[in-house]
């Protein structure tokens, strides 16, 4: 099987792509980064460049792991309060959290399997599930991660027309001790990135096409809207 990881160079990301290429059913793993490789999520010409320069190595993949994201952008975290509002720093986190995967897949899902079982796979964040808000505040971050959901089960209804095997998901790593939560830890469990992977992984090559457009954590299970 043939992989690509985008967002290789970042905690999650590295690790997945040490995951896979250990992993023997890995001929290739592709790896791609703006510090690698200048995929820049914020500029759509980087990735459409890196999306032609994956299909002329590759052709066809089975498995997409987009890794980016950020929660702590141009040294601005998360608000506490909807008095803290800021809207270019709002706007900065729906760039790199919705919209720049959203153009990783319309540039990079065509390269997937048609002939056979293919995952895109995205972190997304619990925190960016409606449903399961209870505390407030993060307000940007959290909204542009409920953005990035609907992108996902919108984008897998169109997929499974022209790739009726693929699943495309968003998947919430849990804490993982990387630079983007190391000044946000709670009282959850913290995960090494390696064990971060290897959980994820297993979720992925869990899925089948009727997962397609879901929203799991990193141990399978699904998490409300």
């Amino acid at each position: 099987m043939k992989a690509i990881v985008i967002g290789a160079s970042g905690g999650i990301g590295s690790a997945v792509a040490s995951a896979l290429e250990s992993d023997g059913r890995y001929s290739d793993v592709l790896k791609l980064s703006r510090a690698q490789t200048g995929l820049d999520l914020t500029d759509e010409a980087t990735i459409l460049k890196a999306a032609l320069q994956a299909r002329e190595m590759l052709q066809t993949v089975d498995l997409i792991f987009d890794a980016t994201g950020g929660l702590e952008i141009d040294g601005q975290g998360p608000e506490k309060t909807i008095r803290a509002i800021d809207p270019g720093a709002m706007a900065r986190q729906f760039a790199l959290n919705a919209i720049g995967p959203a153009l990783l897949l319309k540039h990079f899902s065509p390269l997937l399997n048609k002939d056979g079982p293919a995952v895109f796979a995205t972190l997304s964040a619990k925190v960016g599930s409606i449903g399961d808000n209870r505390l407030g505040g993060w307000i940007s971050y959290r909204a542009a991660k409920a953005a990035l959901n609907q992108i996902v089960r919108t984008a897998a209804i169109e997929i499974a027309r022209s790739h009726p095997q693929a699943a495309v998901v968003g998947l919430h790593p849990g804490t993982v001790e990387t630079k983007l939560s190391s000044k946000f830890k709670s009282n959850h469990e913290v995960f090494a990135p390696s064990r971060a992977a290897a959980q994820l992984l297993a979720v992925v090559h869990g899925l089948d096409a009727s997962q397609s457009g879901a929203f799991l954590s990193y141990d399978g299970s699904a998490i409300e809207w």
